[in-house]
């Protein structure tokens, strides 16, 4: 034992820098064959278990006379210092014994199912050095990392190993580190943050406080990356986040004059974008920016719709958009408001749900809202129109500009609730446009419904479609009709004549009168349907003599001037070939027009703009006493002119005949869902009516109960006999 103890003392002044000879071999040998022959000598005394013991109480003699005294003497920094260089001291000094004593390993600890040796040398500086000093050393690795956040610089590396000793001392375990230190210090962080946010929330603009609040969360990143642990990297973050972001985010982003709102008002894009990356990292974080994004969105939707509204009260739009009427503008406005806040949404907000959702609420709160009478659905329509149909407001705009156009006015349909009525008033358009040939472009017809089948489904745009297709296949009829002429001159009715044939499913509704025709226009018809019926089969012709139009050659006394006009028009003025004077009555009576027909024709060609008929006694309105004569003197600078004839709102007739279909569709929707699931209670049937609906069209509750209603009358379905709410497939 002499020999080991002289050793170990050797060992200890080599470690202490005391003047001392290295080991020499000789030296290492001699104790290992020392130790070995104690160890396999057979006792009693047991050999092994006092080498053991002797190796335990070495090292807690070195701790108590090397490591401690000047361990307890130490402050600050310097305890730091001190501790780092006694615990690598220590390491060696075990990493010494442990070689000494490997035979213990080997046999001894095993058979006595004891710590190894270095995991025993270990504990007794745990025991003896950390118990005593870690709640010291903890102190100091928070006040150097509070100076740290101050601006003052320390030792990084010093702080770094001084963690490793948390970490190493729990013996692959981090309870310690995480128990005795990291616990204290996130503590202590947590306390730091309030204390800075409470100030900043006070001192600092939105910008400002967000800015100095990336900046912390950089550093507190950076102090992990140098000497933390990896794993505090998430709760020191969550730990600052939760108190610069979470507790202050209410306060922080409503802050009156550079909050969310004013970020979004002076268009902030930079600011915007830091406000997404730092609430982004926080639970729910994004909840308040989006419900203000929503707010703000609101109002300048809502403040568009109040400017329409007022422009179209006083009959006044804005100098620089006076060719259009403020629904037009509106529709436009929007459109920009749309690219400007989507771009927010992509770019800034990185296309979040979250926001997503907020622009789509806002969006479909004003995009809903109806200006002077005219719905949304309408209003989009007629934009729709003003940018396809010829000599419109976006007549300028190149090819490529109106595709866009077109694109980001279909994309605002669904934010609107009834896409039915809009697909109806489009419908409307389009046949005006391919009827009287309206259209710019027929690429961009075509355009518009690949836009419409993509948002909506092929269902949405099947009957326009159709449409387009009979305009195409009606050029190839008319075609034929004309060489039929040629090949048969006999049958020329001595009037041209081009007709459009159109398949009666596609189109709208349009008003049929039983117009008497002259004389002119009966020839035409005839040779028409006789070269119809010769080339086609059980096909029959319904003429639509409302939508018709004509061009006559009128001989007045100063000069000859083609005159357009409407079907209703032409019938009345060649009338006048064979009679200088005819009254109300007598038209009325010759043409079978209704009384609404006949004033509207009669104005539009006395009362209006181009006076062709002489009217007495002369007056602004016709009334049945009139009586008209042909205007002999009338003269126009052009040789070329169109009468209009004044535009009937069909807007009433058109909602009453889309709220028609809804019923069957809500019919059709409660059928197909009860056939599926045969037995449903109310409340599930119209909730799940609804759900299906409104892709189309947002469903009145009070609509669909009447539906249920008329179906249990007519026997699709019928009330539980124990429940009446709930309702029964009758197959």
């Amino acid at each position: 034992m002499a020999l080991l103890n002289q050793s170990v003392t050797k060992l200890t002044n080599i470690l202490e820098g005391l003047p001392e000879m290295p080991f020499s071999t000789m030296e290492y040998m001699l104790l290992c064959t020392t130790i070995y022959n104690l160890f396999v000598t057979k006792g009693p005394p047991d050999y092994s278990e006092l080498l053991y013991e002797k190796y335990k109480k070495s090292l807690m003699d070195y701790i108590e006379s090397r490591v401690l005294p000047p361990l307890r003497s130490k402050h600050d920094e310097y305890l730091l210092q001190e501790l780092v260089q006694r615990w690598l001291n220590y390491k060696v000094m075990v990493r010494w014994l442990s070689r000494f004593f490997h035979y213990l390993d080997r046999y001894f600890v095993t058979r006595k199912s004891l710590p190894p040796v270095t995991e025993a040398g270990m504990t007794c500086f745990r025991d003896l050095v950390y118990e005593e000093m870690k709640g010291k050393i903890k102190d100091v690795v928070i006040s150097l990392i509070y100076q740290e956040r101050e601006g003052r610089q320390i030792d990084r590396a010093l702080l770094k190993n001084v963690v490793e000793i948390f970490i190493q001392i729990g013996f692959g375990s981090r309870e310690c580190y995480e128990v005795d230190f990291e616990a204290p210090m996130l503590q202590d962080t947590a306390a730091y943050y309030s204390r800075k946010a409470s100030k900043w929330i006070i001192e600092d603009s939105c910008p400002e406080y967000m800015l100095k609040a990336e900046e912390r969360l950089k550093q507190e990143k950076d102090r992990v990356d140098h000497y933390l642990h990896t794993s505090t990297e998430q709760k020191l973050l969550e730990n600052v986040e939760h108190q610069l972001l979470s507790v202050n985010e209410n306060q922080l982003l409503e802050k009156e004059n550079s909050g969310c709102l004013a970020l979004l008002r002076d268009d902030k894009v930079d600011d915007l974008d830091l406000m997404y990356r730092l609430f982004s990292r926080i639970p729910e974080g994004l909840n308040p920016v989006s419900r203000l994004f929503k707010q703000h969105l609101t109002a300048e939707g809502t403040e568009l719709v109040n400017q329409a509204e007022n422009a179209a009260s006083s009959k006044r739009a804005e100098k620089r958009d006076a060719a259009d009427s403020p629904q037009l503008v509106l529709i436009r406005r929007i459109i920009e408001l749309h690219d400007k806040y989507m771009g927010y949404v992509r770019e800034n907000f990185q296309n979040h749900t979250l926001l997503n959702k907020a622009l789509k609420e806002a969006f479909e709160v004003f995009c809903n809202k109806s200006v002077a009478s005219s719905s949304s659905p309408e209003m989009l329509a007629s934009f729709c129109d003003n940018v396809l149909k010829k000599g419109g407001s976006e007549k300028k705009l190149s090819d490529e500009e109106i595709d866009r156009t077109l694109d980001k006015a279909i994309k605002l349909l669904s934010y609107i609730n009834d896409k039915d009525l809009f697909a109806e008033f489009s419908r409307k358009k389009l046949g005006r446009r391919l009827l009287f040939d309206r259209y710019g472009n027929e690429d961009h017809e075509r355009s518009i419904l690949t836009y419409l089948k993509q948002q909506c489904g092929a269902q949405f745009t099947s009957k326009m479609e159709g449409m387009v297709t009979d305009i195409t296949l009606s050029k190839e009829i008319q075609s034929c009709f004309e060489d039929y002429l040629h090949a048969n001159p006999h049958a020329y009715p001595g009037t041209d004549l081009s007709v459009n044939v159109l398949t009666t499913g596609f189109w709208p509704s349009y008003k049929s009168s039983d117009l008497t025709l002259p004389d002119e226009m009966i020839k035409c018809i005839e040779a028409f349907k006789k070269f119809y019926d010769s080339s086609t089969k059980n096909r029959r012709l319904t003429w639509i003599y409302s939508l018709g139009t004509c061009n006559i050659n009128a001989k007045f006394d100063a000069k000859s001037i083609e005159l357009t006009v409407a079907t209703y028009q032409a019938a009345v003025l060649l009338l006048f070939n064979s009679a200088d004077r005819l009254s109300y009555a007598e038209i009325k009576a010759q043409l079978n027009l209704t009384d609404d027909d006949m004033v509207r024709v009669l104005h539009s060609l006395s009362c209006a703009r181009y006076k062709i008929l002489k009217k007495t006694p002369t007056t602004d309105t016709v009334s049945p006493n009139d009586v008209f004569e042909f205007n002999s003197r009338f003269t126009d600078r052009m040789r070329r002119i169109k009468v209009p004839l004044p535009p009937v709102d069909e807007s009433k007739k058109l909602i009453e005949d889309v709220n028609k279909d809804r019923r069957y569709a809500v019919d059709a929707y409660v059928v197909r869902i009860m056939k599926s699931r045969k037995v449903l209670g109310h409340q599930e049937l119209v909730l799940e009516c609804i759900q299906q609906l409104s892709r189309m069209f947002k469903p009145d509750v009070k609509l669909i109960k009447q539906r249920i209603e008329d179906l249990i009358t007519r026997e699709f379905l019928e009330r539980d006999e124990e429940d009446t709410s709930v309702y029964k497939y009758i197959a």
